[in-house]
């Protein structure tokens, strides 16, 4: 066992057993470079990469390559989710250098962690254009030796050039909304896929901060065509191979443009995000199928991916050991194996109902893969839908019910005969960041799953998980007394001083969890975050929020996010959380920030709205202004009639609070616009209110429905 194996990270244990003498991120690293004058290799990745677990099986568990690595180099392993900071670093370099990145990362730098070369996956002998892993070691291990100090004066070059990307140029002035959202809007139409939906081209990433946004402009401005665009995305990802239409949740992402073949590895920030995006779909559009896509979801989170205790695990990987070859010695993972269904293997578990299955999810006797690069399906099945219940009941003569019925029952069957199959790899650490995100998809799924699914058992059971994730969160990883939030815990440890996203994202689900559930010490905790966010990370020169707080030296740039990809920015997320915080306390502070952020960003918002989705979603927000609709009644029917009425309507610039006297009275110190509000004439009333300013409060659903316009 080298030196992983006294970390915590499920990826650098992964590599414990490995012949590479891998030290963990860290000065006895760094020492040892300095000593040897040896280049470092550097690694990045996490434990449910599919290509990270490639180059490890090709090259990292080869004594041979190994031999290499150890004679020539000092290799450090990094995991990429529990370091962003060292991994945003590196991934810049890459991306500046090759055009390109991903995962796994191969950089390598001077002793001083200054790099020089780098790239993503490499093969262990050259292959499919690409040169192979030990050439290359040996190639570097020879420049390094023969022209070292044309080597250290390049990484210097190299270095110095990242720094000049630290920074983007921002507005003199808040950009237009409508000019700059508009524009935004109109990219994404010239790239929406009008036959399969979605954006772009093959492969097909879920980016749910693009779908906020279009729903939130159709909510502005009106504009049909964006909340259509966003519609038939999720109903694409829905029906599609990237959905697990058995045990619920998303995979990663969609290999072909048709949404039939995907990556299966799940990330819980996906399930996340998601869930979210079939919420407000559900609003937007009406349509019950949206929320029963988020509820399913967020079950399949808490049933696989919840601590005992309370806490989010991060993922599941793509690839796992073949039923059919779970006895073998050694048995060889490969993608989707946990997901795949033979034709025969579904006849002989479904009985009579496997002929209605079979015609809804496609089931094709030697397979049904449009696309297998690796020939790992060959003979099976993914499961996507083929036909709708109604037209498979039309063409066999039966009822929707029937064929709904028939395909519950191979649900819970093929589930069942699932579950006894050798399980995908569980990244079980737990990620503030990613679970903040995960505590607003419950919180919000409390408040609206029995209004727009009629599904109340399942929001109580929603709710009661948001509170105990954000309870265990402030358990173990908050300390109160030194205002200290930390990234990760695993196996009864948290470390890791947070970043700008831990914050960002956990105020988020703070918030949507204060609005589900009007306690006071949540609104109390996101204040306390937000401002210890602002010491930490706030860039007072230029505006936006650093990743990093800039103290650990072994971390070259103090950079700030201006991309929104698959996990949004903490400035985008953060400009949202300051939106929403100073419509229930007031401070002018924060509408300063919100509105530097906006400059900062302006050029990139007028320019490139579709790289930045959730800021644009912000300047929307800013733009739109946000009103409070404050509920106050005793429990019961009265106060849930105007709870629906709010819930069921498409306002995503609208606060919302529910509470019973007694919590008005506990809130009134917090937020003393709602001191004087209370119900009338025994009944529950609602306010509608915009800068603190309301209304006259109404007691009806009808006159409600008349206050919100």
């Amino acid at each position: 066992m080298n030196r992983l194996a006294r970390e915590s990270s499920p990826y650098l244990l992964q590599h414990a057993d490995n012949p590479v003498e891998w030290f963990p991120w860290g000065e006895e690293a760094f020492a040892r470079a300095r000593e040897r004058d040896a280049p470092i290799f550097l690694s990045i990745g996490y434990s449910t990469c599919h290509w990270c677990h490639v180059m490890a099986h090709e090259s990292f568990e080869n004594a041979d390559v190994a031999a290499v690595l150890n004679e020539s180099f000092v290799s450090i392993k990094v995991d990429r989710e529990e370091r962003p900071d060292v991994d945003r670093v590196y991934m810049a370099f890459v991306q500046a250098t090759t055009g390109s990145g991903g995962w796994p990362m191969s950089v390598w730098l001077t002793p001083d962690l200054k790099p020089f070369y780098g790239g993503t996956y490499f093969p262990p002998s050259s292959r499919w254009g690409r040169p192979g892993f030990v050439d290359i070691l040996r190639e570097i291990a020879r420049v390094w030796t023969s022209e070292h100090d044309k080597v250290v004066q390049s990484a210097e070059a190299l270095t110095g050039q990242l720094r000049s990307l630290e920074t983007i140029a921002s507005s003199a002035s808040v950009p237009g909304a409508d000019a700059a959202l508009a524009t935004t809007v109109r990219q994404f139409q010239a790239a929406f896929d009008r036959r399969y939906g979605g954006f772009g081209d093959a492969p097909k990433f879920p980016r749910p901060s693009e779908l906020l946004l279009l729903f939130r402009e159709s909510a502005r401005t009106g504009n049909a065509e964006a909340r259509e665009m966003a519609l038939r995305a999720l109903r694409a990802m829905a029906l599609g191979g990237m959905r697990d239409h058995i045990g619920g949740g998303f995979h990663r992402y969609s290999v072909d443009a048709a949404w039939r073949v995907p990556h299966f590895e799940k990330m819980l920030y996906d399930q996340a995000q998601l869930a979210l995006a079939y919420l407000e779909g559900a609003q937007a559009s009406g349509d019950a199928f949206y929320a029963e896509v988020a509820e399913d979801t967020l079950e399949y989170v808490r049933r696989e991916m919840t601590d005992g205790a309370g806490g989010f695990y991060s993922a599941e990987d793509a690839d796992s050991v073949p039923p059919e070859r779970a006895d073998e010695p050694r048995p060889h993972k490969s993608e989707g194996a946990f997901y795949l269904w033979r034709a025969d293997e579904i006849d002989g578990l479904l009985g009579p109902d496997a002929a209605a299955f079979k015609r809804r999810f496609g089931i094709e006797p030697d397979g049904n893969a449009p696309m297998d690069p690796h020939q790992e399906f060959t003979g099976k099945n993914l499961l996507y839908v083929a036909r709708s219940i109604d037209e498979h009941a039309r063409e066999i003569g039966s009822t929707p019910l029937e064929v709904a019925s028939a395909l519950d029952r191979a649900r819970l069957k093929l589930f069942a005969a699932r579950s006894e199959r050798p399980r995908p790899h569980l990244d079980d650490k737990v990620l503030t960041a990613w679970n903040g995100l995960m505590i607003a998809a419950f919180a919000r799924a409390g408040r609206l799953l029995g209004p727009l699914a009629g599904a109340e058992a399942s929001a109580a059971q929603c709710l009661e998980t948001a509170r105990r994730a954000a309870s265990f969160v402030r358990d173990r990883m908050w300390t109160s007394a030194t205002r200290t939030l930390l990234r990760r815990y695993r196996d009864g440890r948290a470390d890791i001083d947070g970043y700008a996203e831990d914050y960002a994202y956990l105020i988020f689900g703070l918030l949507e969890l204060f609005q589900a559930d009007a306690r006071p010490a949540w609104l109390e905790w996101a204040l306390a975050l937000q401002e210890r966010q602002d010491e930490l990370f706030w860039d007072e020169q230029a505006g936006g929020w650093f990743s990093t707080t800039g103290r650990d030296p072994s971390v070259l740039l103090r950079m700030k996010e201006d991309y929104d990809g698959a996990e949004p920015t903490a400035s985008s997320v953060s400009v949202l959380n300051l939106l929403t915080l100073s419509h229930l306390v007031r401070n002018d502070a924060w509408a300063e920030r919100v509105e530097r952020t906006l400059r900062y960003f302006g050029t990139r918002l007028e320019q490139m709205g579709r790289a930045v989705p959730m800021m644009a979603a912000g300047l929307s927000t800013h733009a739109a202004g946000l009103e409070q609709v404050v509920i106050v009644g005793p429990d019961g029917e009265d106060r849930q009639a105007l709870e629906r009425v709010v819930a069921r309507r498409y306002r995503p610039f609208s606060l919302v609070l529910s509470l019973n006297p007694e919590q008005r009275g506990d809130l009134s110190r917090l937020l003393p616009f709602m001191a004087a509000m209370q119900g009338a004439n025994g009944r529950a009333a609602a306010y509608v209110c915009r800068n603190f300013t309301c209304r006259p409060p109404v007691s009806t659903p009808e006159d409600l429905e008349g206050a919100l316009g």
